[in-house]
């Protein structure tokens, strides 16, 4: 269309050069299923476009939906005839679109990138675009804004806008009106949304305060890789006891849903944007405070598959512990830090010399050790290693669940 109402300017007539094609009927792959995925999905969907997307967060059964079939992106690439990527720009999505995923692409599959540059390789997609192998792109961003090489720009098959995304009267006019309302709400002490520079934020909360969220995020690792079989979560509720914790029921919960959603470095969330990734997912949280005087904990309670799952922390001595798992009381605080192994089985004489010639013969050093307040029935046990056990199932015969994990 741009390229017809240039030549029309022109005053030319040239209906044959401009064949187009339609949208009905085509496949359009949507790479980040957020927020934005989502309403790209929603729109396309009314041109009667079948559309298919990958989210390493969003589960499967969310974006079904809204009519997005998830899959892996090895399965994405062949499928589409149409690509648009909605993700942010860390690590793992930079270049998501290169030589070997346009190889595995559809000839002439068309692209767009209205989300940051560098998500498509720039060099990748001219070649692409030399060679057939894509036909056509647009983009809105690029990896130097304004582009000094201008090649892409200026190629035939590709349609560019100056990072026109929020160029609009009415998302200007929402911005200005969100910017005011974050003022008021810093002003009256009001938790923040939307800053870019979380870690910023992080070290203006008092000292105290950063132990804290070590123990947000510690806690909601444990409950993680206790539940790993039985994700996605439904519900998180966070509570916090005690005078000190009254206003840190925001940061505790960002916390514990930054431990949660957090797959490996560098492939989570931050203290910002946890809670409305959450919420993109389908994951509700809630929030509590109760005043008391003999402790300040924090307590965790996620929902999996209608099964609740619970963890209880604290701060000790200025180190993040875990004093209650599931049930289980430890008589001795577990601290979050290292190599920590938990396990569940019945109380015996024969579990711990049993469990710790399974560390030995895998080579792993036993460097601490807390067990349950309970002397009967199944117990949650935790172990600090000197490193994680390159086969948990060996403790399959010994334990009925078993985690593992490095905080």
């Amino acid at each position: 269309i741009p390229q017809a109402v240039m030549s029309m300017k022109d005053g030319k007539w040239d209906r044959k050069k401009f064949m187009g094609a339609e949208l009905y009927g085509k496949v359009l792959g949507i790479a980040g299923l957020g927020r934005i995925g989502k309403e790209v999905a929603t729109r396309m969907q009314s041109f009667g476009m079948k559309t298919i997307g990958y989210d390493p967060i969003t589960p499967p059964e969310v974006s079904a939906s809204w009519g997005v079939e998830q899959m892996s992106l090895e399965e994405l690439w062949p499928q589409c005839d149409y690509i648009t990527v909605h993700t942010p720009l860390m690590p793992s999505t930079t270049g998501l679109l290169n030589d070997a995923s346009f190889a595995k692409c559809k000839k002439g599959v068309k692209v767009v990138n209205c989300a940051r540059g560098g998500i498509i390789d720039e060099a990748a997609l001219l070649r692409a675009l030399e060679s057939g192998q894509c036909g056509g792109a647009g983009l809105d961003v690029f990896v130097e804004e304004p582009p000094k090489d201008r090649v892409l720009v200026n190629h035939p098959n590709v349609i560019s806008c100056p990072h026109l995304g929020a160029s609009t009267k009415e998302a200007q006019a929402r911005c200005g009106r969100d910017i005011a309302l974050q003022i008021v709400d810093m002003a009256t002490g009001k938790a923040l949304v939307g800053a870019v520079n979380a870690q910023v934020l992080v070290s203006t909360f008092s000292p105290d305060s950063h132990q804290w969220i070590r123990l947000g995020e510690s806690m909601g690792s444990v409950l993680k890789a206790c539940t790993a079989s039985k994700q996605p979560y439904s519900q998180v509720h966070v509570t916090s006891l005690g005078e000190s914790l009254k206003k840190s029921s925001g940061f505790l919960s960002s916390a514990a849903v930054v431990g949660l959603l957090t797959e490996g470095p560098q492939k989570g969330p931050n203290l910002v944007n946890a809670l409305p990734l959450a919420a993109e997912t389908g994951i509700t949280v809630q929030t509590d405070h109760k005043d008391s005087n003999e402790r300040e904990v924090c307590v965790l309670e996620v929902s999996v598959n209608g099964s609740s799952y619970t963890a209880v922390g604290s701060v000790q001595a200025g180190v993040p512990v875990l004093l209650e798992l599931n049930g289980s009381v430890f008589r001795q605080p577990v601290p979050l830090t290292g190599h920590l192994l938990f396990f569940k089985a019945s109380n015996s004489t024969e579990l711990l010399l049993s469990v710790t010639g399974v560390l030995a013969a895998a080579g792993v050093l036993l460097q601490s050790f807390s067990a349950s307040t309970a002397s009967s029935g199944e117990q949650w046990y935790c172990m600090g290693i000197s490193s994680l056990l390159g086969d948990i199932g060996a403790l399959k015969s010994l334990a009925k669940e078993a985690a593992q994990l490095t905080v």
